[in-house]
């Protein structure tokens, strides 16, 4: 009778990552000559990764896909049983096929690779079997064997699976490197998302649209209130005579200030702003300014050059972008 106790479960669940943890550490001994030359022969080619595969190993291959378009290198999918009714005319010859499967002896690649080697297509296997036909009919091969699948009954891909997957990274990652992939390469192909965004928008992409509310230190109490509350920034500038940057003065200061003192009579600019508050240049990365807010537990920083004020960025405005 199966057991359904919470130990069971812990147990269940620990051996399959132990088992995947195996085949990861075994996977690192496959990383040889083949890979470097496979490595290069994509690297090199003038045509795009086209990457093939059936039932699990399609979308390990899909995933493969996705990594090496967001990091540089030209690819896209096509399903190994969809490539012997037609889709085979999506590969050109200066495109390298990576074919991914497990045991290397599926039927439809094996109908899939003669087809392939008539046109001159350059061939690498990822299989787990090194005398597969798949293996022995490639140009280069990358081995990804393991021991045992990480589900009882050593049947459904598991362990194999996620070695396929690690072995993709492997190479996206080798492709990467040679090819000097930056961060700001990165962020052209995720301009969406939230890492993209990190990578590419600056403070002066924010403080623009916001208010820029400021006062002199010999103003009211009621016109720094007045400042801050249609500023809508939380806070305002105090501001010389000369437009320079004097300090600042948050609705948390007002609030601690109201608590301490009894009287409000002649309190001024100056008596509530804080000296030399801290600044952040225009160009300077938002996450950048982000990570000063966090450190200074604040929710609004000046944007400067020098002594010359230019706006204010908050907190919200990086919470409404997704970069928080």
């Amino acid at each position: 009778m199966l057991k359904d106790t919470e130990a069971d479960i812990i147990r269940v669940a620990r051996e399959c990552i132990e088992i995947e943890m195996k085949a990861l550490a075994d996977l690192s001994s496959q990383i040889q000559d083949d890979f470097v030359a496979t490595v290069r022969m994509i690297f090199r080619s003038r045509g795009r990764l086209v990457v093939t595969g059936i039932g699990k190993s399609a979308i390990v291959g899909q995933k493969i896909v996705a990594t090496m378009n967001s990091t540089g290198t030209p690819s896209l999918f096509m399903h190994a049983a969809d490539a012997i009714h037609g889709d085979l005319g999506m590969i050109q010859t200066e495109d390298v096929l990576l074919c991914l499967s497990k045991s290397g002896e599926t039927p439809e690649i094996k109908v899939l690779i003669p087809l392939v080697k008539s046109r001159d297509i350059r061939l690498i296997a990822m299989t787990a079997q090194a005398q597969s036909y798949l293996a022995q009919n490639a140009d280069h091969c990358l081995l990804t064997p393991v021991t045992k699948e990480a589900e009882p009954n050593n049947l459904a891909p598991t362990a194999s699976t996620t070695a396929q997957m690690a072995m993709g990274d492997a190479l996206a990652v080798s492709l990467l490197y040679l090819r000097g992939f930056s961060p700001s390469d990165f962020a052209r192909y995720h301009p969406g998302g939230a890492l993209g965004k990190q990578l590419y928008l600056r403070v002066r992409d924010f403080y623009k649209n916001n208010r820029r509310p400021f006062v002199r230190p010999g103003d009211t109490l009621q016109e720094v209130l007045i400042s801050i509350s249609s500023g809508r920034m939380g806070a305002t500038v105090v501001l010389d005579s000369s437009d320079q940057l004097m300090g600042i003065i948050t609705d948390g200061d007002l609030r601690r200030f109201f608590e301490k003192s009894s009287s409000m009579n002649g309190i001024g600019a100056s008596d509530l702003m804080h000296s030399n508050p801290r600044t952040i240049h225009a160009d300077q990365m938002a996450i950048e300014a982000l990570k000063v807010m966090q450190e200074l537990s604040i929710s609004q920083l000046i944007v400067a050059e020098n002594k010359n004020y230019l706006g204010i960025i908050h907190l919200h405005d990086l919470i409404k972008e997704g970069i928080v």
